[in-house]
């Protein structure tokens, strides 16, 4: 972690979330100024109560991106924003699209012209597997936010904010994952719901999700898309693994509203402008004619990297059982 970064004012949108809640701890422990933004009172409360250390550099600011002035209060004096508020349940989100919308594409805009405003210097989304090629309107919205992230660098003007993405997959243990819903089943002694056999999706642990949102917001430039290359599995195969039984007690109940079997990270068109760095991938922005010419230079440094070779989908890359066990522990 790089020292002259530590003294960074850093304001994390949808704190009182699983990864909002994460990367609030790691960034305290490391030594910032941190604010946490969340339209929930109760978790904030929650979440100042389990804040062992650093107490003093921590504001918990009520309030909601949907309140553009409200936003622009919190980033007065931030120098970066990891954006992770959003409505993130693909099945509420089909029975409400216009609250999806809301939150997730003009919830984004505020945090774009609030950035720009306050002059901060670095804004982060984070992202979903989701929002490539999707099926749902959750998966439409983020897809909608990520557009207008990348885009919002042609229109920041004199201002220097850049403005770049991290795109997740399903965050093991994170709140509503798969395992709570798996760890419910159990306890009430009931079959666990598979919604199909074919169904695949992408996991990484919590600390993998918080470690790639650092990396990105330390090394962007402007208009990447962050991805951390990371395994899949099948969600029987998980439910196998989550509770060491082969012969798990299961039951199909068939996918629900605006899912589908598969999930994809960087699809076989952003693979042409898709860069290996490190551990990470870098997905290029494809419209970028507009960003400040010094940006523009910047990225063209991308090009030395090895480029990916193949696009990245949850039912190419399946773990074996004992690596999905791996995983797990």
């Amino acid at each position: 972690m790089k020292n002259e970064d530590n003294n960074k004012v850093i304001l994390i949108t949808g704190a009182a979330g699983s990864v909002g809640k994460s990367l609030v701890k790691f960034y305290l422990r490391a030594g910032y100024k941190v604010r946490g933004l969340d339209n929930s009172e109760d978790g904030l409360f929650n979440l100042e109560k389990s804040l062992d250390e650093n107490i003093t550099n921590f504001r918990p600011l009520l309030g909601d991106i949907r309140d553009i002035q409200r936003v622009e209060d919190a980033m007065r004096g931030v120098n970066w924003v990891i954006h992770c508020a959003a409505c993130k349940h693909v099945y509420i989100n089909e029975y409400n699209p216009l609250e999806a919308v809301n939150t997730n594409v003009l919830g984004t805009d505020n945090i774009i012209r609030a950035a720009i405003n306050k002059k901060v210097e670095r804004v982060l989304l984070t992202s979903s597997d989701k929002a490539v090629n999707p099926t749902s309107t959750m998966g439409a919205s983020k897809l909608l936010a990520e557009r207008t992230i990348i885009a919002a660098n042609n229109i920041s003007g004199e201002s220097d904010t850049i403005f770049s993405i991290v795109r997740f997959g399903n965050i093991l243990n994170s709140n509503g994952s798969v395992l709570h819903i798996f760890r419910n089943f159990i306890e009430e002694k009931k079959p666990i719901p598979i919604t199909s056999t074919k169904m695949t999706r992408f996991f990484l642990r919590m600390i993998d999700a918080v470690e790639l949102c650092h990396f990105a917001i330390s090394n962007m430039i402007g208009g990447e898309i962050f991805v951390r290359s990371m395994g899949s599995a099948d969600i029987l195969t998980l439910a196998k693994a989550y509770t060491g039984d082969p012969n798990v007690n299961h039951s199909i109940i068939g996918l629900k509203p605006g899912e589908k079997l598969y999930e994809e990270l960087v699809t076989e068109q952003e693979c042409e402008r898709t860069y290996v760095l490190k551990e990470y991938l870098v997905v290029l922005p494809e419209i970028k004619e507009f960003f400040k010419d010094k940006v523009k230079e910047k990225l063209l440094s991308y090009e030395s990297l090895p480029k990916m070779e193949s696009d990245l989908r949850s039912d190419k890359t399946c773990l074996t059982d004992d690596e999905m066990i791996k995983l797990i522990n």
